[in-house]
């Protein structure tokens, strides 16, 4: 009993001197990179034109305008936090996934429900679409992934369930991969363990429509949950919660020096890799706690720190390439590269890519980390220790 109530004591003591640190640091950065209030804590994004679709904290989606800040629409009828979206068919459908276990559609001009999807047995913590293959990938806290027919989206009965995973051990929550033809594709799905499975992916013959999944390679050289993943050129990009950010060769070169992990001092959360976009400069954006950091990777081997920004005053969810286009008055369209940073802040914040690039004249202050490894003991609640806690910081107020 005493080790517990020390334990409860320092960790008392800690969240006191972080929350202490957020203040002042909220403080400190509340006109940086022209906040975008967002009333509910933003876990993911997406962006197409000038608009930021949002899943929140608190049961909703949103489209906020990045030009004027304002919000567009709002998508209500979670019960529970929506984690992930993904945008369809040149974005007239919204997919999302949300902790209340379920798959909506929605129908984004109208902003009404097309289909809702009793989709898994637990939270729903990720979402993935293959376009061309008209193939949905969920993945959730039950530790399975599910796939999904798109080819009838707009029907108002449930997805179709076309296949599934039951290969992790941990919740699955990240996914990369890409069509390879019309009937087969790879996928990499990433859990909370920090293991991360390749599939050839192949389309059955006959109907109704399966998808089969077959495990290629297993990679672990993470020693706890990914966080983000994405893929590219031959190259799987990797964020975790073991404090580094990490890439695999899928196709390994001949010659080549091994790629050393990025270390950061927090757990990194998001990953942006401008030469995996339409931008193709060799530079990544990383967010581990509530720091933005720019690398020069140029030379993977030997990755350059270019630029930390004290961008936000709570982890950084999410970053996002936005394009920016704007008609002066000479009638010319200007395009300008930005990056969109999401936060557990409860803001948006636009960050010129060409000012992210020259190094700051000031280091960066994060605020106090516990510092602990994520575990999956369970709770009586029935969550994880991992997610007790992305729940407290959900719900808490700011």
């Amino acid at each position: 009993m005493q080790t517990t109530a020390g334990s409860s004591f320092l960790r008392a003591e800690v969240d006191l001197a972080q929350e202490e640190a957020r203040k002042r640091k909220a403080e400190k950065t509340k006109t940086l990179g022209s906040p975008i209030e967002v009333p509910g804590k933003p876990l993911a994004i997406t962006i197409q034109g000038s608009g930021a679709w949002t899943a929140e904290s608190n049961a909703i989606a949103r489209l906020i305008d990045l030009e004027s800040g304002k919000t567009r629409k709002i998508f209500k009828g979670h019960s529970g936090p929506v984690t992930s979206l993904v945008l369809h068919d040149n974005g007239r459908i919204l997919i999302t996934g949300s902790w209340d276990q379920t798959i909506r559609v929605w129908n984004t001009q109208t902003k009404e429900v097309i289909s809702s999807t009793a989709a898994h047995t637990d939270f729903v913590k990720g979402l993935f679409i293959i376009p061309s293959l008209n193939l949905l990938v969920s993945g959730s806290s039950d530790k399975t992934v599910r796939f999904w027919d798109l080819s009838d989206v707009r029907s108002a009965q449930p997805l179709v369930s076309t296949g599934s995973i039951s290969a992790h051990t941990r919740p699955v929550e990240r996914f990369a991969g890409y069509a390879t033809s019309d009937t087969t594709g790879v996928l990499y799905t990433a859990d909370t363990m920090g293991i991360i499975k390749a599939w050839n992916l192949e389309k059955e013959e006959g109907t109704p429509i399966r998808w089969r999944a077959t495990v290629r390679t297993e990679f672990k050289h993470h020693r706890t949950g990914v966080n983000d993943m994405v893929f590219g050129a031959d190259q799987l990009w990797t964020a975790s919660s073991d404090e580094t950010v990490q890439v695999q060769h899928v196709v390994p070169p001949k010659e080549t020096k091994p790629i050393p992990p990025i270390t950061h001092p927090v757990a990194v959360k998001a990953i942006l890799h401008l030469g995996l976009t339409e931008l193709a400069e060799p530079y990544l954006i990383t967010g581990a706690g509530d720091v933005i950091r720019v690398y020069d990777v140029s030379s993977p081997e030997e990755p350059e720190l270019l630029n930390v920004i004290d961008a936000h005053w709570h982890d950084v969810t999410a970053l996002r390439l936005w394009v920016r286009k704007t008609v002066g008055e000479d009638g010319v369209t200007r395009v300008e590269p930005w990056v969109v940073s999401a936060s557990l802040d409860g803001t948006l914040r636009k960050w010129r890519v060409s000012e992210l690039l020259k190094p700051a004249p000031v280091q960066a202050e994060a605020v106090p980390s516990t510092k602990e490894e994520p575990t999956n003991a369970e709770k009586p609640s029935g969550l994880t220790e991992e997610e007790e806690r992305e729940l407290e910081e959900l719900m808490a107020e700011d």
